[in-house]
């Protein structure tokens, strides 16, 4: 699998190991401080229900994510789930309150929420990283994997060769010491079997074969189809429609909320679609896939906001949970 790997093998490791153990000094001298201040009032009127924390559906299995530990499968179930894009699209969205009414909050990689609540709240429950993401997950060690992370699931996903467990996977071999260093942490990976099932859906869903097209699934593939699982109602922030980037004129808006002086989420989403030599992801062929799958299940799109269109047949459109696999 063509895959690239952002994270090195040997200087890379010697730096995750003195990050993760810093992580143990600054968690010993920062626990029990949580933040108490509250959000300022937003909009009234906000798409899902508030939350009732005393009552919970029993927890559902999901094969095919594991723990790095104990091998042992994800338990887990939402009725309502915000999925939050990193999209600049949410920058002065005030989308904060509502998204954090919802009773898991779900996010990607790296995007932080602290000092972007008014806009994506505070709250995570899940948050899906990308196997070259994870060193800037450690350096934002932090936010992201301290303060309030005892409540959080992290699923990390990529190719079999940096997931192996015989000593020769990089990446897996690091979330095993991370969760040696801080075994409260819930870590789990997407096994082999699952990511081939994965692939066979952007195939199912596209018609593309997504190693001959050179094409590599996005981390948002992941996050909506994991979710689809996860979750009873998917509300979706930040997050455009397929045909937005085509318009001349869309507003242009960063790719990152995050990163107010990166590329634009257009351009981005734009070379990436065009591009037919080396690997890249297919953002807009990926979000018409979304599109599909919001007609006729329980998807809701928000920031901006916007419904698929009625009647745009497609033969192969009907999901179902992806099969599991160990």
């Amino acid at each position: 699998m063509k895959m690239k790997i952002k994270v090195c093998q040997g200087v890379g490791g010697i730096i995750l190991v003195t990050m993760v153990t810093g992580l143990m000094l600054v968690y010993s001298s920062s626990s029990g401080e949580r933040s108490t201040s509250s959000s300022p009032s937003r909009r009234a009127e906000a798409p899902v229900p508030a939350r009732k924390s005393p009552e919970r559906l029993p927890t559902s299995t999901l094969e095919g994510y594991t723990g790095v530990m104990d091998f042992k499968p994800l338990s887990m179930h939402c009725r309502t789930c915000a999925l939050v894009t990193s999209s600049g699209q949410l920058t002065r969205s005030m989308r904060g309150e509502e998204i954090d009414r919802s009773e898991c909050v779900i996010r990607m990689n790296d995007a932080p929420s602290a000092g972007y609540q008014q806009d994506v709240g505070r709250r995570t429950s899940l948050r899906v990283v990308a196997h070259s993401s994870l060193q800037r997950v450690l350096r934002r060690r932090q936010e992201l994997l301290l303060n309030g992370s005892q409540d959080t699931v992290f699923i990390f996903w990529g190719p079999s060769s940096s997931m192996r467990r015989d000593g020769r996977g990089h990446i897996y071999n690091n979330l095993r010491l991370l969760k040696q260093l801080q075994p409260k942490l819930k870590v789990y990976i997407i096994s082999r079997i699952k990511m081939l099932k994965f692939d066979e859906l952007f195939k199912k869903e596209t018609g593309i074969d997504r190693k001959s097209s050179n094409s590599w699934l996005s981390t948002g593939w992941f996050t909506m189809a994991i979710a689809l699982e996860l979750c009873d109602r998917i509300n979706v922030y930040g997050m455009v429609p397929p045909d937005f980037c085509r318009s001349p004129s869309h507003p242009t808006v960063p790719y990152h909320y995050y990163e107010p002086s990166g590329p634009d989420e257009c351009s981005m989403y734009l070379l990436h679609e065009r591009s037919r030599r080396g690997s890249h992801h297919r953002f807009i062929t990926e979000k018409g896939v979304f599109s599909n799958w919001a007609r006729t299940l329980n998807i809701h799109f928000y920031q901006p906001d916007w419904k698929p269109a009625a009647a745009v047949s497609r033969a192969n459109s009907s999901y179902t949970s992806v099969p599991a696999g160990s």
